[in-house]
């Protein structure tokens, strides 16, 4: 499929965010932006998307025999160093671009890309802060989160807890019931503001900061809720000392090679974008 990469939309064209849509995500650590991926770009990397996850989803059991990490997506990750054709879409430049401007940061790097497929009957993703995962001692770091497939209200985005992310680190808790419990009670004793932005078309996206604690709905409708992710890190950000299993595992996963104290940077982590 998509031998010839010359046919696949290049993604780089701009896409303006207004000063307002800029302070509005850096207020409350996440935003919604319509269309932008147009219904084209999607038609062409829909298909090749989940045809890898087909080919690499690593479940065996059906949905009600899991655990609850396992019963909230089928995850599969850095798509991008297995297909040219997916590498298209998680180094696009429009996407860098947005995550630098609402950073407000000179450029950015890849993390990691990540397809989160959420299978009819599919259980909700429990409260989380992503950056507990990750061996950075920042707060410019953000995910791109972009369904591939029109989403219901019923399904819809995730819920973000507004300005949470201005706390930082709260506990180490990965994803899991006991995350859902703690966390949602944490949000409830501080009085945060829940926004869940409901139905999405495929190519609409939202961005959150890796601190902002946030959940997803389970899936009751009879189709996959094929989404995209992409994280991405402020260029010239260093890794810290990992102070978790999680931070351990991830540093090798994800930063092959490299050390507490360097400039983030593996082979796996190219500059998608540069202001400067």
């Amino acid at each position: 499929m998509h031998d010839n990469l010359d046919s696949l939309p290049s993604l780089n064209e701009n896409y303006e965010l207004s000063l307002e849509q800029i302070s509005s995500y850096q207020r409350n650590g996440h935003i919604l932006l319509r269309g932008v991926a147009d219904q084209e770009e999607i038609a062409v990397y829909e298909p090749i998307i989940s045809d890898w996850v087909q080919k690499l989803n690593g479940h065996d059991k059906p949905v009600e025999e899991r655990d609850t990490y396992g019963k909230a997506f089928i995850q599969v990750g850095n798509l991008w160093e297995k297909s040219e054709a997916a590498a298209r879409f998680t180094l696009a430049k429009r996407f860098a671009k947005i995550a630098a401007d609402l950073m407000g940061v000179d450029g950015v790097r890849l993390y990691h890309d990540q397809a989160l497929f959420k299978e009819p009957g599919g259980g909700h993703t429990p409260w989380h802060q992503d950056q507990i995962y990750w061996p950075f001692d920042t707060d410019k770091t953000i995910t791109l989160w972009m369904p591939l497939v029109p989403i219901s209200e019923q399904v819809g985005s995730m819920t973000f807890a507004s300005e949470s992310q201005k706390i930082g680190y709260i506990n180490k808790m990965v994803i899991s019931d006991e995350s859902h419990r703690t966390l949602g009670q944490y949000i409830e004793g501080k009085g945060f503001e829940k926004m869940n932005y409901g139905a999405m078309a495929a190519g609409d996206v939202t961005f959150h900061s890796g601190w902002t604690l946030h959940s997803a709905p389970g899936n009751p409708t009879e189709t996959m809720r094929k989404v995209m992710t992409i994280i991405y890190f402020a260029d010239g950000i260093r890794i810290a000392e990992p102070d978790s299993n999680a931070r351990k595992a991830d540093l090798a996963a994800w930063l092959p090679g490299q050390s507490p104290g360097d400039a983030a940077g593996s082979r796996l982590n190219p500059l998608l974008y540069s202001r400067v």
